[in-house]
């Protein structure tokens, strides 16, 4: 079987061949193309992954916000999580940080879209840009409008 037609077919063998041959330092026989594009894409998940929790995050802190009388320990724990997951992130890839501005911006957006979505307020209520700083949004201890934890 070709190297290609088993990226096709079976992408798990596919990887542990790849292993194999890296460890065996048979560089001629690797599946370079696919290689090379299979670690492009998990520097993209990274990416992805850190702007949908900064996303989720944001989505909380707004709720939380602007729609104090549902505050709930969920929501409390969903900001928790998202905290803790985006740090866990940014430790195991440090050059995560450089993007944090730029994934802010793209997490925004989404935050708003899911914040409308959640709370059926209407999108007047919400901040046209994001009301916190960096720092707030990581901080463990920040709830909006100085609200402490529960």
């Amino acid at each position: 079987m070709s190297i290609n037609s088993l990226y096709e077919t079976d992408f798990y063998a596919w990887i542990q061949q790849q292993i194999e041959l890296l460890q065996a330092e048979k560089w001629q026989e690797l599946d370079r193309t696919n290689l090379i594009e299979e670690i492009e894409s998990l520097g993209r998940k990274e990416r992805q992954e850190l702007r949908n929790r900064l996303g989720i995050l944001l989505a909380h802190l707004l709720k939380w916000q602007f729609q104090p009388t549902n505050r709930s320990n969920s929501w409390l724990s969903t900001i928790r999580e998202q905290r803790l997951q985006i740090n866990l992130l940014l430790s195991d890839s440090p050059s995560l940080k450089s993007y944090l501005s730029e994934a802010l911006a793209i997490a925004d957006e989404l935050a708003l879209t899911l914040a409308l979505q959640e709370t059926q307020l209407g999108e007047e209520i919400f901040p046209e840009t994001c009301p916190y700083t960096l720092e707030q949004i990581l901080d463990s201890q920040f709830l909006p409008n100085g609200a402490d934890y529960v």
